[in-house]
């Protein structure tokens, strides 16, 4: 039986998923893209998961696609094989529960991508991000195109995917691509503290606010302020929220 490529593993409220292929800096291939998918819906149809950690084993997060794994393939059975991917990636950027990446060392190409589909992103001071596509003539996917503009900017984001450049964990903090930087022994530790700081929320709540973020580049004005009014009557109709403002009530209080 191969080794796992993933690796699954339940901390209390957080799902942690480890990409598992250190060997080759945690290269994608499609056992890989299987078993990352399995992970993520294991932690969806968990009740006791509120966030799920997404990081790398080893040296890296993931260097993106196993060009092995790609070898001989024809041009049919590569389109197969990307949009089999691009489902993947779209179930990854719309999942319900707030997804952290812990970037660890390089994530480049389809691993910068992955880190990309979460909400939010750690880098340690090592990390290393850049989408080599343009060197080889190959494309960014993912949803790379709309996400990497949304958090840097267009004109940011043509200037990198243009350059393929790649930058450290400080000059991605700098222009928004990432949440924080930390020191290297400290990336998990950060991961959990901000999941420690989401967990404790309605999970109904982030998951209607999270929505309305995602749809709103794709949506008017209007038709998101809409939205809004249903979600918050959503929410304030919730048999959660008696609970919710009996805790705050209490909190002031003290």
């Amino acid at each position: 039986m191969p080794e796992p490529t993933v690796i699954y593993e339940k901390k209390d409220y957080c799902a942690v998923i480890t990409l598992n292929r250190p060997k080759v800096l945690n290269a994608m291939n499609k056992q890989l893209w299987e078993e990352l998918n399995q992970a993520f819906i294991n932690a969806r149809d968990d009740g006791d998961i509120k966030v799920v950690i997404l990081t790398g084993c080893g040296r890296a997060f993931s260097t993106g696609a196993d060009l092995k794994d790609s070898k001989g393939r024809s041009l049919a059975k590569y389109r197969e094989y990307i949009t089999y991917l691009q489902e993947i990636s779209r179930f990854i950027i719309r999942f319900e529960k707030p997804t952290i990446a812990a970037v660890n060392g390089y994530a480049l190409g389809s691993g910068y991508e992955l880190a990309l589909a979460c909400d939010l992103r750690i880098a340690a001071e090592n990390a290393t991000f850049g989408s080599p596509e343009a060197k080889v003539s190959s494309s960014v996917t993912g949803g790379a195109m709309r996400l990497l503009p949304l958090l840097v900017g267009p004109g940011k984001a043509k200037e990198l995917l243009f350059t393929s450049e790649f930058i450290k964990g400080a000059e991605a903090a700098r222009i928004g691509l990432v949440n924080q930087v930390v020191a290297d022994d400290k990336l998990m530790d950060a991961a959990f503290e901000l999941a420690a700081k989401i967990a404790p929320n309605s999970a109904f709540s982030i998951k209607l606010i999270k929505k309305g973020i995602d749809m709103a580049p794709e949506v008017s004005m209007e038709a998101l302020m809409d939205y809004e009014v249903e979600a918050c009557l959503a929410t304030v109709s919730a048999p959660e929220r008696v609970d919710a403002l009996d805790d705050f009530s209490k909190r002031k209080k003290e």
